[in-house]
């Protein structure tokens, strides 16, 4: 037991520390992982099985929130097979033109740096889907556009494996065609599993069941088979509600993972220099391509933009290819080295750049030509709040309720703004008047500032990070009008309130008065005419006496 003290204690101080320097924690747990690694620590038996699991999960969730309609969107199947083609030639005679000038690793001739540009076009979906949710943009427009090219990549990487194993899937494979009636008994089960810890085993049998096992016994990659099960279960009412039951478990999980690619990657310095090279002239390649390809498919340049940076990575997939190149002759165990070194490093700078994206895709997005918003994608068009007086960032249930309220008992012309776009389809249904957009739009901000009938703005969203960052940008635009917004913890609270915002509700306090509120309405004086009188006789007792 002693090793997985250590693991874990090195993990935790690892992430506390990255969380102080104001970066993702999971560049900690990457670099807990070198810090391993370099030291001699292999990892604790069954380690690298909790991985797995957290990775089979992590799919299991993507399937569970995401739209299979985006694969069809031209800017995801475009971007996917035309960069993958593109960066393959470029990494090849990127890597071609290092040998050359003395990188006798890589002369290896032109099958081998075509086969390790091939694994390097990969980008990481565990890493992207761990930062889209870490900002809750994985329902966003930009995200299921990432994810969408994620899952192509996945199924790409799949079709090569399979394609280079020495044998071939089992003909019974045919017999997944069953799952799509058989979605209706799961979706049948689900219903009756209850809120607790029911539900959660459902979900990690459901990933690790007729998922990966199903999928692995027929000769499929198991992940893949993960993600079928979720996307099969996408479209049941307590898709969202499972997901959510899930989170913590995997992520637990998904620190296991994270240790493992740093422990795995124990480089000679020579390798590392490499490594780093393969970095510093492959990334910035690999992330403009995609910025360009979005643009050019008709995404705004601020969405282009947060795309490329999300898929700037390599993938652990990249592992994979290589280790059938090994296999087949075409590249040696110390190409293979560099290779993981390379993708756990472009983890970490992945994750250092999407930890300061607000700054980065601002600059990026100013440098880009200005667009024709005729030409960009109906979706992703600039937001227009019409005449609204009340704008309301997030539509969760807390947004949702402040929307009802104000439109419902104030009589004021209020806007919802939400970035997943499967829940902005349900609010249109709902009849309720909401955009797609997020807090990160800089583009809506100066739409606000210039829309001067709007006197009240209300942040709902569930990251207190997203929340502070709107408040930023009212400040910067200059917006006059009142501010009011959501917290769960009293440092938040303070926090807000020293900064100027009008009013703060934290959440769980505020759920207690209205709840003692609502049971003591039985309990107030009746005035003569039998209804029940005014109880606020102090104006200082009222709640409306700030307003």
């Amino acid at each position: 037991m002693l090793d997985v003290a250590v693991t874990l204690m090195v993990a935790t101080a690892a992430g506390v520390l990255a969380r102080w320097c104001r970066v993702p924690p999971l560049v900690g747990f990457l670099g807990a992982g070198f810090l391993l690694g370099g030291a001699g620590m292999d990892p604790f038996p069954g380690l690298e099985d909790l991985a797995d699991v957290g990775v089979t999960l992590l799919l299991f969730t993507i399937g569970l929130k995401f739209d299979v309609r985006a694969l069809m969107r031209r800017e995801a199947w475009g971007s996917a097979v035309t960069h993958m083609a593109l960066f393959t030639l470029a990494a090849a005679g990127l890597l071609g033109l290092l040998a050359g000038i003395g990188m006798t690793l890589l002369d290896e001739g032109w099958a081998t740096l075509a086969l390790l540009g091939f694994a390097l076009s990969f980008s990481s979906t565990v890493l992207c889907v761990k930062v889209l949710e870490e900002r809750s943009d994985d329902g966003a427009y930009y995200g299921q556009a990432a994810i969408a090219i994620l899952v192509l990549q996945d199924l790409a990487a799949v079709g090569f494996i399979t394609a280079t194993a020495e044998e071939p899937p089992s003909l019974w494979a045919i017999a997944l065609i069953l799952l799509l009636p058989g979605a209706w008994l799961l979706g049948r089960i689900l219903e009756k599993v209850g809120h607790g810890e029911l539900l959660v085993l459902f979900g990690a049998a459901m990933a690790l069941g007729p998922g990966y096992w199903l999928f692995d016994s027929l000769g499929i990659k198991g992940d893949l088979g993960a993600l079928v099960i979720g996307l099969l279960l996408a479209r049941h009412p307590r898709a969202e509600e499972l997901s959510k039951a899930l989170f913590s478990v995997k992520e637990l999980f998904l620190i296991g993972f994270f240790l493992t690619i740093g422990m795995q990657a124990v480089p000679t310095l020579a390798d590392l220099a490499l490594a780093v090279l393969l970095c510093m002239v492959l990334l910035p390649v690999k992330t403009a391509g995609f910025i360009l390809l979005a643009r050019q498919l008709g995404l705004r340049n601020r969405t282009a933009a947060l795309s490329g940076l999300v898929l700037g990575n390599f993938s652990e997939f990249a592992l994979i290819v290589g280790a059938v190149g090994v296999s087949g002759g075409l590249i040696d165990d110390d190409q293979l080295t560099v290779v993981a070194v390379a993708v756990a490093l472009s983890m970490v700078l992945s994750s250092l750049v999407n930890g300061r994206r607000h700054q980065i895709v601002r600059a990026i997005a100013r440098r880009l030509p200005a667009q024709d918003v005729a030409r960009i994608n109906a979706a992703d068009r600039p937001l227009d709040i019409g005449d609204a007086e009340v704008v309301v960032l997030g539509m969760g249930r807390i947004g949702r309720g402040a929307y009802d309220e104000v439109r419902e008992e104030r009589k004021l012309g209020v806007v919802g703004v939400e970035n997943d776009h499967a829940a902005l389809a349900r609010l249109i249904e709902q009849d309720y008047r909401v955009v797609e957009g997020d807090a990160t739009d800089y583009e809506f901000w100066d739409r606000l500032r210039h829309s001067s009938q709007v006197r009240l703005v209300i942040l709902a969203m569930p990251h207190h990070d997203s929340n502070t960052f709107a408040l930023d940008q009212l400040r910067d635009t200059g917006y006059p009008g009142e501010v009011a917004a959501v917290v769960r913890h009293p440092d938040q609270d303070a926090e807000l309130r020293a900064r100027g915002v009008d009013a703060v509700f934290n959440l769980y306090e505020g759920a207690g008065v209205a709840l003692a509120e609502t049971a003591c309405r039985g309990l107030e004086p009746e005035a003569s005419d039998g209804r029940p009188g005014d109880v606020h006789e102090d104006p200082r007792d009222d709640p409306d006496a700030d307003r």
